[in-house]
């Protein structure tokens, strides 16, 4: 039993004859004699009564009939979706945090702004995962900061953002700028391992055969930016996320005699990847919004 069969059961029903299901269905009607003897054969027991003038339905065959009912709608709603199935699908993005708190929300108001049929959700994960999450087919579009990958990714560079660490002006200080090891003599506040800016942080430190003891670890940056307001330690956080509590004289800015920390910010997907329709309008909102204004934090 298949679709066809259904379909011609349903017209022969509605016809009352197989000449008319015929004519209905653009077939022969040897075409739905055949089918109607097939169904027939497989139930064990007669769908239509033959009549001098036409056909009639059995009990059975109505049984039948109104079970394949569900399948029939179903069907041909696919059928008038097929045409619109890819502005139907939603789009599946994978974000890191620091972007999703950051382009992210700009990047979806705009296409949301201009595509308001097509529809997106988001994933918000550490940046260790947003590979993982993009490898295993789960994200159409991932949005991650890190060193470039080498794997087959296609890549648009979205900019970069610089860390700096910061305390309360109640902490007392030296002057000079810090070495890492004397920045590593008072309590640090750090976002969690996997994070994009504590795998930085922590291979600045290595570099120098240090490894961080962080007093307080978090995946919320706002609560290490109260933390550090708190006097309760130094935050390694991006710039941008702390310049304005340092703007108010809530926090101070730590000069470091290190390399900068600086994080690169990229929108991957994967390289032989077939680009649908709204994917590659979220791409070319991607491009349009780094063309208004090129992306910092």
């Amino acid at each position: 039993m298949n679709l066809r069969h259904l379909e011609i059961v349903e017209a022969v029903a509605e016809t009352g004859s197989f000449t008319g299901a015929a004519k209905k269905l653009f077939i022969t009607q040897s075409a739905v004699s055949h089918a109607v003897a097939e169904l027939e054969a497989q139930a064990g027991t007669a769908l239509f009564d033959r009549l001098p003038k036409g056909v009639s339905i059995t009990p059975c065959g109505r049984s039948l009939l109104e079970g394949s009912r569900g399948i029939l709608i179903a069907c041909r709603n696919l059928d008038r979706r097929m045409a619109h199935l890819e502005e139907d699908t939603p789009l599946h993005l994978v974000s890191s945090i620091t972007i999703a708190t950051s382009l992210l929300p700009a990047i979806l108001e705009r296409f949301c702004g201009t595509y308001p049929h097509l529809k997106v959700s988001a994933r918000v994960v550490s940046a260790d995962a947003v590979i993982d999450v993009l490898r295993h087919g789960d994200a159409d579009i991932a949005f991650w900061e890190g060193p470039a990958p080498r794997e087959g990714f296609a890549i648009i560079p979205l900019g970069s953002y610089r860390l700096k660490a910061a305390c309360s002006p109640r902490l007392s200080l030296p002057r000079q700028p810090l070495s890492l090891p004397q920045l590593c003599q008072y309590p640090l506040l750090l976002r969690e391992r996997g994070s994009a800016i504590r795998d930085t942080f922590d291979r600045l430190l290595a570099a120098e055969s240090l490894a961080a003891e962080p007093t307080w670890e978090s995946v919320n940056s706002l609560a290490l930016v109260k933390a550090a307001e708190a006097g309760l330690g130094v935050a390694v956080l991006p710039e941008n996320l702390l310049s304005e509590p340092v703007s108010a004289g809530r926090l101070q800015e730590i000069e470091l005699r290190a390399a900068a920390m600086e994080n690169q910010m990229f929108a991957m997907f994967h390289q032989n990847q077939y680009l649908t329709k709204p994917l590659q309008l979220l791409l070319d909102t991607v491009r349009d919004c780094l063309s208004l204004e090129p992306p910092s934090l």
